[in-house]
């Protein structure tokens, strides 16, 4: 008989083997941060492949990497998105802020940092397709550069002498341009320029194609042409670099691109736009035997009028030689009024003569009363009769001086200190030159130098002494 296991016991405070021992508890698992990251973007790019996501475009940054970095937004929620350099320069437009599009991609989670964006292949705008916002886009810009301009416009000539079509040689455009321009002005020289219009590099024939065809001799007008299409197929004349070799070219230029309702960006700098490759043919040139007829009307306006014009010179000479009397009687009356004239002249020079003779006579006589010699003796004069005055003044003014000198010199004689001392005073000097007026001024055995009135002597004081002054 087969041996039974043991009954489980009925208890949830913990787990038994299948021998009922107790298994010990484990409690939840504890993730390192790379392994939680690691897991959740498998998790997170397993699952979201491939997406859509539609959204405003904001906070685009393009670094010199040529990678686009941006976030897209709507109401609730926005996720950072990022277009390699690759997939960027595959857009025909300009991602800007602002716009909405559809961007295509994956979801990748950047384990360094732990945040999630969209890797995208590809984005598109909502609404206007993405070739239509880079039409408008470029517009926009060369517009605001002036590229559009109707100032900078030129007219085309009267009669191109050489005209150059950029164009391709095997399109239909070109046909339709040469036919009916031959049609205009048979013989008319035309140079055909080939380019690529269409696909991957085409405009950058065309622009080279537009260069080529200003350096050629004699051409006076260069013709971009293409027949119509849809806008993908017409792109090439709607590239930056055709724009700007249209505007650089140093000949007048024309764009005859689709058809009557297609524009491009060529049209906009292009100095004339024609609907149609035939249009530009009927816009450049006019049509020959229209030219001629109207050149031999015009030659005909010419010689009648050249013929009424003589008719009218002829008419004029005519009473003009009426009016002319005999010249030899026009001579002698010249002749007349040449010698009153003469005469007159004489009359008015020899007066002129003689009151200048006069006028002359005067001066003389005032300058010879003016003469030197006469103005020398009457300063002589005056001079003789100043200088007595001016000695009678200084030996007045000399007595005056002499007499008030004596008088001071009198009064400072009886001042003078040497009167004193001639009466027997005497002046006592200190070492230092000082006069002395008190005993009190000196110490017995200092030196002392006495003035006399005659000479000076050298004394050593003994002692000294200072006399008490009465009281009053």
């Amino acid at each position: 008989m087969p041996e039974r296991l043991p009954p489980k016991p009925a208890t949830s405070a913990g787990q038994f083997d299948l021998f009922g021992k107790r298994v010990p508890e484990q409690g939840p698992r504890v993730y390192s941060v790379s392994e939680l990251t690691r897991e959740i973007k498998g998790v997170l790019e397993g699952r979201f492949p491939a997406v859509r996501v539609q959204g405003e475009v904001s906070n685009l940054k393009t670094p010199g990497s040529g990678h686009l970095y941006f976030t897209l937004k709507d109401e609730g929620a926005c996720l950072d998105a990022v277009l390699f350099r690759t997939e960027a320069r595959r857009l025909k437009f300009q991602l800007r802020n602002g716009l909405s599009l559809v961007a295509r991609g994956r979801l990748a989670l950047y384990e360094p940092k732990g945040g999630y964006q969209l890797v995208c292949d590809g984005v598109e705008p909502l609404g206007a397709g993405a070739l239509q916002i880079a039409f408008e886009q470029l517009k926009e810009k060369l517009q605001r550069e002036g590229l559009f301009a109707a100032e900078r416009k030129r007219r085309l000539p009267f009669l191109p002498r050489r005209i150059a079509v950029v164009t391709s040689p095997s399109g239909a455009a070109v046909h339709d341009f040469l036919r009916v321009l031959h049609r205009r002005f048979p013989n008319l020289p035309v140079l055909i320029v080939p380019a690529r219009v269409q696909g991957e590099g085409a405009a950058q024939e065309i622009a080279r194609g537009i260069v080529r065809a200003a350096q050629q001799p004699r051409v006076d007008v260069v013709v971009i042409a293409r027949g119509g299409g849809s806008l993908e197929d017409l792109w090439a004349f709607n590239e930056e670099v055709v724009a700007r070799a249209l505007c650089a070219c140093p000949v007048p230029t024309v764009s005859a691109v689709g058809h009557e309702v297609d524009f491009t960006i060529a049209d906009y700098c292009a100095d004339l736009r024609a609907a149609t490759p035939t249009a530009a043919a009927e816009l450049i040139v006019r049509v020959k035997d229209e030219l001629l007829a109207d050149v031999a009307q015009r030659r005909a306006r010419l010689s009648r009028a050249l013929r009424a014009q003589l008719d009218r010179k002829g008419a004029l000479l005519d009473k003009l030689r009426a009016r002319v009397a005999d010249p030899r009687r026009l001579v002698s009356d010249k002749k007349l009024r040449l010698d009153r004239l003469q005469q007159r002249l004489e009359d008015r020079a020899r007066q002129e003569l003689e009151g200048r003779a006069a006028k002359l006579r005067g001066l003389q006589q005032r300058l010879q009363a003016q003469h030197p010699r006469e103005r020398l003796h009457r300063l002589h004069r005056e001079v003789s009769r100043l200088e007595e005055k001016l000695s009678a003044l200084a030996q007045r003014a000399l007595a005056t001086r002499q007499h008030r000198f004596q008088g001071l010199a009198g009064k400072l004689h009886a001042l003078s200190p040497l009167q004193v001392l001639a009466r027997g005073y005497a002046v006592a000097f200190d070492e230092r030159g000082h006069a002395l007026l008190s005993a009190a001024q000196v110490q017995p055995g200092e030196r002392l130098r006495v003035r006399l009135h005659d000479g000076e002597l050298e004394a050593t004081v003994a002692t000294s002494a200072t006399v008490a002054k009465r009281k009053p």
